[in-house]
């Protein structure tokens, strides 16, 4: 009996085994659990190569700037100094010896040519004045005689000797008169009331103004001094070893935004400088303020040359420094590359480098975020 329940145990067990295996058999595969693979982040193919997809780029706030053709490369920055040019400095001087009356303009102020500066009473005046007077009256009297004794040498009553000296008199009466009046022309003068007007000679500025009401003048004064304000000069201690680069006519900037041109360098190294001497000429800029240029001003001005072959200009906020070099991101078809680049020169935000081609488009903002995608260290 024992027996009989062991076998049919055994049975049991063999057919559940069969059943098992069959079940394993037809039932079909169970597929594993899906999963939402995030967003693919920029890959980095190769050294300075990144991979970026136009979304990618738009979420990282990333801009471009194209590279221009560079047309001038600084060449120098130099320490320099304001000048007024020759013929924009004029002095103002009194013409006759007497007092200031009335002053009429005041250092720094802006005047026109023709602009009455100050009045001067004059005794010496006066006395031109007088003399004037005297002159006319003896010219009146020469053409007179002169008329006379022309007429009487023509009717042959007298000598033509006389009738020619009459004339010579006459002619000296009119020189006399004439010279009197010029001169009291000539310094605005009224020979009448005694005294003479300074005038401005040119349009500019007052840059002295060495009087006020009261104070005595003379002839050998100059009480006012005026600077033209539409044409300055610079000048600067340029370096030995660029003498031979910087030539007249190349152009120069200054710190405040002016722009100029070299026009003269110097042929004599200074021995004690190692220098020669460089001037510019500058124009006054439309809206520069008072001051900018003012004569005796220290500035710092830039020599620019043209530009070799091969350099373009770009902003300055594209360079960036990988793995201790400098390099600038270009926009590629599929991303973006690190272009290692080397400096030439900057002016006025903008980089002048070689190792780029006119037309690449760089990256201006965003350049941090490239570098730790490019592998920085």
């Amino acid at each position: 009996m024992k027996q009989k329940r062991n076998l049919i145990a055994a049975g049991v067990g063999t057919l559940a085994l069969v059943l098992a295996g069959m079940w394993w058999l037809t039932a079909p595969p169970t597929s594993p659990t899906a999963t939402v693979a995030p967003p693919a982040a920029p890959a980095k193919a190769a050294s300075g190569i990144i991979t970026m997809t136009d979304d990618q780029i738009g979420r990282l706030g990333i801009k471009l700037a194209p590279a221009l053709q560079a047309a001038m490369v600084p060449l120098a920055s130099l320490p320099a100094m304001i000048v007024p040019p020759a013929n924009a400095r004029v002095a103002v001087a009194a013409t006759f010896a007497g007092v200031i009356t009335r002053t009429l303009v005041i250092e720094g102020e802006a005047v026109r040519r023709g602009q009455p500066l100050a009045i001067i009473a004059s005794r010496e005046v006066l006395m031109m004045g007088a003399e004037l007077a005297r002159s006319r009256a003896r010219l009146g009297f020469a053409q007179s005689n002169a008329s006379r004794l022309g007429q009487l040498s023509r009717e042959g009553v007298i000598a033509g000797s006389r009738a020619d000296e009459a004339q010579a008199t006459l002619r000296e009466a009119q020189v006399d008169v004439t010279e009197k009046a010029r001169i009291l022309a000539l310094a605005n003068a009224s020979g009448g009331a005694g005294t003479y007007t300074l005038v401005a000679p040119i349009s500019g500025r007052v840059t002295s103004a060495s009087l006020q009401a009261g104070s005595p003048v003379d002839g050998s004064t100059a009480p006012y001094v005026i600077d033209a304000t539409d044409r300055h000069e610079v000048e600067a201690q340029l370096p030995e070893r660029l003498v031979g680069s910087v030539q007249p006519g190349m152009e120069i900037r200054l710190d405040g935004g002016s722009s100029g041109t070299v026009t003269s360098v110097g042929a004599t190294i200074d021995p004690m400088t190692r220098s020669a001497m460089l001037k510019a000429s500058i124009a006054a800029s439309p809206g520069l303020a008072q001051g900018v240029l003012a004569a005796g001003k220290a500035t710092t001005i830039t020599v620019f040359a043209p530009a070799p072959a091969g350099l373009v200009a770009v902003p300055a906020a594209a360079l960036t420094t990988l793995d201790g070099s400098d390099i600038i991101f270009i926009r590629t078809r599929t991303g973006f590359n690190a272009r290692p680049v080397v400096r030439r020169g900057s002016s006025d935000g903008t980089l002048i480098v070689s190792g780029l081609a006119v037309g690449d488009r760089v990256v201006i903002t965003g350049t941090s975020e490239l570098k730790s995608l490019a592998g920085a260290r």
